[in-house]
């Protein structure tokens, strides 16, 4: 079940399925990297301001699922109008910042997104664009990233799958009139 937040900012609503912690793994594989598996962790959260904070890291994980190097971290700043269209402006650790645009699929958690503008630092690879599309199903984060460079045209790079991450402490507040001993609850 999806709840929103009291002090989440009106304008936000649309977007309240992303609100969280994120873990999971998926699939990277572009022309010229090394194909890997992924962990990955995304967190959304919000302050009351009308955007949405978000951080993102991923590693290479290993054949036991095991964390073996870092692959890579963005940040950045979601924000939702009126009519539904999306815009998030993001910054990556390989030197890289992007400003987005898209919209929320009607009547589903669904945003599809393009990049309307690539700055780049001297020390970033080549890259020139992309395109990416999230979805909340069955209670889940999917994403799939397309990526473009001047070599190569836009292509599927990475994908994932995200189980949203509960604290305990927020399923202790839910616990009223537990016997101290626990065992009562059983009977």
């Amino acid at each position: 079940m999806i709840e929103i937040p009291s002090d989440l900012h009106p304008s936000l609503v649309p977007l309240v399925f992303l609100l969280g912690n994120w873990e999971g793994a998926g699939v990277s594989d572009f022309p010229g990297d090394e194909k890997c598996n992924f962990g990955q962790e995304v967190t959304f959260t919000h302050d009351g301001r009308d955007f949405l904070e978000y951080v993102s890291h991923t590693w290479v994980l290993d054949a036991e699922g095991k964390k073996v190097k870092p692959l890579e971290s963005e940040s950045g700043y979601w924000r939702v109008d009126e009519h539904r269209k999306v815009e998030v402006v993001m910054v990556r650790d390989q030197g890289v910042v992007e400003i987005w645009y898209g919209e929320l699929a009607d009547q589903k958690p669904q945003i599809d997104l393009g990049t309307d503008a690539v700055a780049r630092t001297a020390a970033s690879g080549p890259y020139s664009g992309g395109k990416r599309l999230y979805g909340y199903v069955n209670s889940d984060l999917m994403w799939v990233g397309e990526k473009a460079t001047p070599d190569v045209e836009l292509r599927p790079y990475m994908s994932a799958h995200l189980k949203k991450v509960v604290d305990p402490s927020e399923w202790a507040k839910d616990l009223k009139d537990l016997p101290d001993d626990g065992i009562a609850f059983f009977k």
